[in-house]
């Protein structure tokens, strides 16, 4: 990749897989084919017709598995709420690895996942009938009925909405470990040290959720 499609700033502030959420103090990536679709000049404006979500402007196409364009440590802080969960197991350890490469050092990472953990304890605690029905909704990891129709077959394989690896605490702090993070520790909405995540993180996004800062 050339320097002229890399964002070379430095100290920036890099949110990937933010969806429809885009704050102007970012720089927001997303890798959805409906982005894609979306910025095409002529069919990209069939969108709307086939219920595909409408980006804002600001928002760019960018692959955190094959290396968004960004320069090498030049990020001071990066965030994905609810993204490793769309990835396949080996995809989200790339994802990470790659998410260290583009941070300075002493550059932070927060991180939002579906928690695991809670989803299960509630399902094994629970006395009711509809328990699996509920946790398999929950989860994003069945379908109730097979899409049907045009609009639905483009909603499902253009809307990356299916939930593809489930992490925990554990389980997602020992990856980031592995990968070279340091001081990994649970998170809360708003208890970073870097006032910048204010701007981009949205409190709906963290329930249920188990949310993670470490450092480079």
């Amino acid at each position: 990749m050339s320097n002229n499609n890399l964002f070379i700033k430095n100290n920036l502030h890099v949110q990937y897989g933010c969806g429809l959420y885009a704050p102007g103090s970012w720089v927001n990536f997303d890798a959805s084919p409906s982005l894609r679709i979306q910025k095409l000049p002529l069919i990209g404006r069939f969108s709307k017709k086939f219920g595909l979500p409408v980006f804002p402007s600001n928002v760019h196409y960018g692959d955190i598995v094959k290396g968004l364009p960004v320069a090498k440590e030049s990020c001071e802080a990066v965030y994905c709420s609810h993204i490793l969960e769309h990835l396949a197991y080996e995809d989200a350890l790339k994802a990470l690895r790659n998410t260290l490469g583009i941070l300075r050092s002493g550059g932070l990472f927060r991180i939002v996942v579906p928690d695991l953990n809670a989803a299960a304890r509630t399902y094994v605690d629970s006395t009711e009938e509809t328990a699996s029905i509920k946790f398999m909704e929950s989860t994003f990891l069945g379908y109730r009925s097979r899409p049907r129709g045009l609009a639905s077959l483009v909603r499902r394989n253009f809307g990356n909405s299916n939930h593809l690896w489930m992490w925990d605490f554990k389980g997602l702090a020992a990856q980031l470990r592995e990968a070279g993070f340091k001081e990994v520790r649970r998170a809360q909405f708003g208890d970073s040290s870097l006032s910048c995540y204010r701007e981009v993180e949205n409190i709906e996004r963290w329930d249920d959720g188990v949310g993670i800062e470490c450092m480079k």
